[in-house]
């Protein structure tokens, strides 16, 4: 882990020298994902990175542990309540389309996909202002699966975990002291009450973990996955654009 930790940190600092910013926002949600990579961006640049803390629908121990991982590592933070934005546009947006006869089909996707795209609206506002580069979390799991919103959690500039394991991450966080709770606690967007993801996904990260790593898992856990991924591709990829030869 120490290894690790230390060529992440090299690569973070590269980046700045390569888009010549001057630091690192980060949006804190109390998860292991946001806290080790605050852990490694205060090892990269701690004097000019920030930690931003957004509850949109959250329950207040996801708070509280944003608060616990940024005061572990030292992060300056800052805290951006987004629920009643969230809330009113996703009211507005349904009261708009009952107007004209239709209804959003699942209203926790619709509103949780608001939630953190409003997130990511707010750390480029901050990344703009500040000219520091906005850093991602999703980890290999997340997004070999998809398990990212589109333009939300997945709009970022750079994701340094992208290349860790589920597991490593846990593993890194324990190396650079991530609180106690947060490895514990089961991995959540924080949306609504009760919500997982490994619930939402409907498989596990150790089992996740062991199919990237080419092990032999259950029949019907592959299928999961490798449904998880194909429904997802767009999401990896750059808007499609016609050319002249597609007239």
């Amino acid at each position: 882990m120490k290894e690790i930790a230390e060529r992440i940190v090299l690569w973070l600092r590269a980046q700045l020298e390569t888009t010549g910013m001057k630091g690192f926002v980060l949006g804190l949600s109390g998860g292991v994902d946001s806290s080790v990579a605050a852990g490694l961006l205060c090892r990269a640049c701690p004097e000019n990175c920030l930690g931003v803390i957004m509850p949109a629908g959250n329950v207040e121990e996801d708070r509280l542990d944003a608060i616990a991982a940024a005061e572990a590592f030292h992060m300056p933070y800052l805290e951006i309540p987004l629920e009643k934005y969230r809330q009113g546009l996703f009211d507005d947006v349904k009261k708009a389309l009952a107007a004209g006869n239709r209804e959003i089909a699942d209203e926790r996707i619709g509103k949780g996909n608001i939630g953190a795209r409003l997130r990511m609206t707010t750390l480029y506002a901050i990344g703009n202002g500040l000219s520091y580069l906005v850093v991602g979390t999703d980890n290999a799991d997340e997004l070999y699966t998809g398990y990212f919103t589109k333009y939300g959690d997945g709009g970022v500039d750079i994701l340094p975990l992208a290349h860790l394991s589920k597991g490593d991450v846990f593993r890194l966080g324990a190396y650079l002291g991530v609180p106690g709770r947060i490895l514990t606690k089961p991995p959540s967007a924080g949306f609504f009450a009760g919500q997982t993801d490994e619930k939402e996904m409907g498989v596990g990260y150790d089992v996740i973990d062991a199919f990237l790593r080419g092990e032999d898992i259950s029949e019907s856990d592959r299928e999961v996955i490798e449904r998880l991924h194909r429904i997802s591709e767009h999401k990896r990829h750059l808007p499609v654009s016609m050319k002249e030869t597609d007239l």
